[in-house]
This record gives structure tokens, C-alpha cells and sequence, in this order.
């Protein structure tokens, strides 16, 4: 029998929830248009509440990786604008260089034994983000320096849950250069090109690069899935990056990669009681890494707020400043005016 393309979308639709069953949501998308214009969005999913408040980090803070007497230390290259988790992680931010980190879960995670009294030095996965953020300009540089496996990453589970914490790392650039880090099997996997512009919580990157295979052969005016599950957000994402309009106008530009973003969203409440790994949308960011604006939407509220890092002072001896969301407070547009001095928060370790 000859198979018809609607025949074989569906095969493929088949096969891409096969591939997608337990996973956790979270999606990510490079926009590359005209005039180096690049800006890097993502969702942040999750199946319990991940409050998050926006930190301005200037440059030189001292760091610890928090495992102990065998923790790296660093000195921060560069500033920052991040989102926390609970205020004891960095899983999303852009430093003043316009590199991009965003942590995305991935179950099939699986990192080096550590030992806390071993000569390998550690880094709690907690900063992992942070880390690229505070000492890379550029994703060559990252992956680079990754390379070298100099530190190994810890985990530990989510303080007051069952959850482990399973992630792996993408980064981006002004570029439109991209990697994302894996740890399977407890190797370092580090997929590197530009052309890896998506990207989702699961199954690892090189299945999504087999998927995004298949898929390429339906045209998506013709048919896109659209289920929650990873492998079709995949899809949607990746046909919706390249169609929305290619501009160097910001405003457009910002505009169509949240459109995209919210198209891979996954809906408040959802529960699915059967695939309690899929876990609905809590807040999505778009940085804007040619403008240098990190655009924060919290989905309980009705605005984005967002930061221009060309007006953050990221000096040496400029304080650490804070902009409190997690209680739901409600702020639209630019937002620098409106953080505090603070303490940096503690990431979470051993």
C-alpha cells in the first residue's frame, strides 16, 4: 500500500506520542531574523507552583558551588539578569553579553557520582545556569570551557518534594549560535550548532533531532499535532519559529516569538491523570539578545514586565537588586525602576 501524506502524518503524529509519553513540559525557541536580530524564548513548566522573582547581578560577586569543601569557587565575568526558582536556583537569564541559559527538565538526566571529600571539585546544579551566565560572553566559549569537565554538576531533590532534579542546559547567543548540555548516562553530551534553534524538556536531543526528521517531510500548512506532549510542542515550535514574520523591527520581533511561546504552552490547571508528567505553563521569558531586554510573563497576571540591561549598572561595586513576583504582584513594562536593593539569594546545595 502506498502511503498517502495524510497517512503518514498521522504514522508520524503515532510515533511522536509514543516517543513523548511521562515527560515534563518546557519549551525553547531561538528567533533568528534580518540585521543579527536574535532573541531566545522559552515556557517554564512544571507540575507544582515555581514562583520566580526577576535579580540584577552586577559583576564581580564571589561564588560557591555549594557542595561542601570540595565546591568550585568563581568570581563573576559579567552581569546578569535572571529569574530564580523559590529563590534557591537560576534556571533562566541573560548576562550583559547577551548569552542566554535556560534549564529545562529531562528526566532521562543522569549525572557523575560525586564525592564530597573527593579531589573532583562540584557545582550544584542549582548555579549551573548561573555559572555560564557569570563567565561566558558567547556559546563557543561556554562549550569550550564545558568541555573540559573541570567540576562535576550535584543534584538533590527539590526541598519539601519527591521531585530529583533532572535538567539539562541550552544556551544561546547574539550569534544565533546554540548548545544544549546533557548528562546521560553520566557522560556529558553537548550537541553544538546553530541550527539547533528548539528544543523541549524531553526526550533527549538527539530523539528531538531524529523527530524534527520525520517531521520535516509534512508540510506544516498541511498538518501539525498538537497535543501537550514534548515531541509535538517540538514540531509547533519548530514550524512557527521559521513562519512567523522574519523582522528586525523589536517590537514585531518580541511580539512573534511570545505568540510561538504560547502556542507550545501548556494550560493552567491542566491534569492529566494518567500522564502526570505533563505539567502546565507557570511563566514564560523572550530575551531579546540584540536589544539586551529580558521580557518576563507570569501566567496569573495580566502584564510582561520587562528589563533593559542597558540600563542596569552590572559595575563591580554596584549592589544586587531584586524584583518580587512571587506574591503576585503586578507590574507592566520596564521594570528597572522598580527593583530593590537586596541580598543575593543562596543556591540550594548540599
Amino acid at each position: 500500500m502506498k502511503l498517502t501524506k495524510p497517512i503518514l502524518a498521522f504514522l508520524l503524529f503515532a510515533i511522536s506520542l509514543f516517543v513523548a509519553v511521562n515527560t515534563m513540559a518546557c519549551t525553547r525557541v531561538v528567533y533568528k531574523g534580518p540585521a543579527q536580530t536574535v532573541l531566545t524564548g522559552r515556557t517554564m513548566d512544571f507540575s507544582i507552583d515555581i514562583p520566580a522573582n526577576l535579580w540584577i547581578f552586577p559583576r564581580g560577586m564571589k561564588r560557591n558551588g555549594q557542595v561542601g569543601p570540595a565546591s568550585i569557587t568563581w568570581t563573576s565575568r559579567y552581569g546578569s539578569v535572571v529569574a530564580s526558582s523559590w529563590d534557591i536556583a537560576t534556571p533562566d537569564g541573560m548576562n550583559e553579553k547577551g548569552l542566554v541559559a535556560n534549564l529545562l527538565w529531562l528526566v532521562k538526566s543522569q549525572y557523575p557520582p560525586f564525592d564530597t571529600k573527593g579531589q573532583k571539585k562540584g557545582l550544584t546544579i542549582a548555579a549551573w545556569a548561573q555559572y555560564a551566565l557569570d563567565n561566558f560572553a558567547t556559546v563557543a566559549e561556554a562549550v569550550e570551557a564545558f568541555r573540559k569537565e573541570e567540576f562535576t554538576i550535584v543534584t538533590d531533590f527539590i526541598p519539601g518534594t519527591d521531585k530529583f532534579t533532572t535538567v539539562h542546559l541550552s544556551l544561546s547567543d547574539p550569534s544565533g549560535d546554540s548548545a544544549i548540555l546533557e548528562y546521560i548516562n553520566g557522560k556529558l553530551v553537548i550537541h553544538h550548532d546553530p541550527a539547533y534553534q528548539v528544543m523541549t524538556n524531553d526526550p533527549v536531543f538527539q530523539e528531538q533531532l531524529a523527530i524534527k526528521g520525520y517531521w520535516e517531510q509534512i508540510p506544516g500548512t498541511t498538518f501539525l499535532p498538537g497535543t501537550n506532549r514534548a515531541s509535538d510542542r517540538f514540531v509547533r515550535a519548530s514550524y512557527y519559529i521559521k513562519a512567523i514574520p522574519q523582522t528586525s523591527d523589536p517590537r514585531i520581533a518580541v511580539a512573534s516569538v511570545f505568540s510561538v511561546i504560547r502556542n507550545v504552552s501548556v494550560p493552567y490547571g491542566l491534569s492529566t491523570p494518567n500522564q502526570p508528567h505533563i505539567s502546565n505553563t507557570r511563566w514564560r521569558t523572550v530575551a531579546d539578545q540584540k536589544h539586551l531586554v529580558y521580557y518576563f510573563e507570569n501566567v496569573l497576571t495580566p502584564n510582561v514586565v520587562w528589563v533593559d540591561l542597558k540600563k542596569a549598572d552590572f559595575s563591580a561595586d554596584a549592589p544586587v537588586k531584586k524584583l518580587s513576583l512571587d506574591r503576585g504582584q503586578v507590574y507592566a513594562g520596564e521594570a528597572n525602576s522598580f527593583f530593590e536593593v537586596s541580598k543575593p539569594f543562596v543556591f540550594k546545595g548540599l
